[in-house]
């Protein structure tokens, strides 16, 4: 099962929030997941990214590929990816 940590959409239209997750890969964008890592709100000035930074690595260890926008969000909290 390849696994993905990605973004998953929440808010109402035209304010986006973001949940960071893993999830299967073949799953819709806001279907089923395996686990909630943390959160993305782009809305803040400046935004805001909290993230479980323990559970990243664990997922990342496990063999979990990162987005490209989760992998440029990681890199700026400072979690080598």
């Amino acid at each position: 099962m390849p696994v993905r940590i990605r973004l998953m959409r929440f808010g109402r239209r035209k304010r986006p929030f973001y949940r960071v997750v893993v999830a299967d890969s073949r799953a819709p964008r806001d279907g089923k997941y395996i686990d909630n890592l943390g959160y993305y709100d782009p809305l803040k000035e400046p935004y805001e990214f909290k993230i479980n930074e323990e559970k990243v690595k664990l997922w990342l260890s496990r063999g979990a590929e990162p987005t490209e926008t989760v992998r440029a969000l990681l890199r700026r909290a400072g979690i080598k990816v």
